[in-house]
């Protein structure tokens, strides 16, 4: 993740608004938003059926591992769209009780996605001034 470039373990874990929202919570969160959405809901893969979706970074588990995962877990969800029939393909668990289509999903996660990459924006600038792309 671009944004967590060149930031040292403090500052990636630093809080800087009320909430419990850091730079390494965001990518630990989409990591569970990969895992549940593409695992999960699409794949039908029971290990994500429960991810927590937290922010808070466990202080055993660095950085370095957080985004790796977050790496692993685009990969993972890659997959699953490879194999996909295509975009209308069904969803293995439903949605709100409706079936979904592989479409519906990508929209979802790229929408959660950039509107973390916008805190994450947020974030970075406060942290260092760092602005842009």
């Amino acid at each position: 993740m671009k944004k967590a470039d060149g930031l040292s373990e403090e500052q990636l874990r630093q809080r800087l608004v009320v909430s419990e929202t850091t730079l390494l919570g965001l990518v630990q969160h989409l990591t569970d938003a990969e895992h549940y959405w593409f695992g999960y809901t699409f794949g039908g893969d029971r290990r994500w059926a429960e991810v927590d979706f937290g922010m808070v970074v466990a202080p055993d588990r660095s950085a370095r591992q957080v985004i790796a995962d977050y790496r692993a877990s685009i990969a993972a969800s890659d997959a699953y769209i490879r194999a996909a029939e295509g975009p209308e393909a069904r969803t293995a668990h439903p949605v709100n009780d409706e079936p979904r289509t592989l479409r519906w999903v990508l929209a979802h996660v790229t929408s959660e996605t950039v509107r973390h990459a916008g805190h994450a924006d947020i974030l970075r600038e406060l942290t260092d001034g760092v602005t842009g792309r």
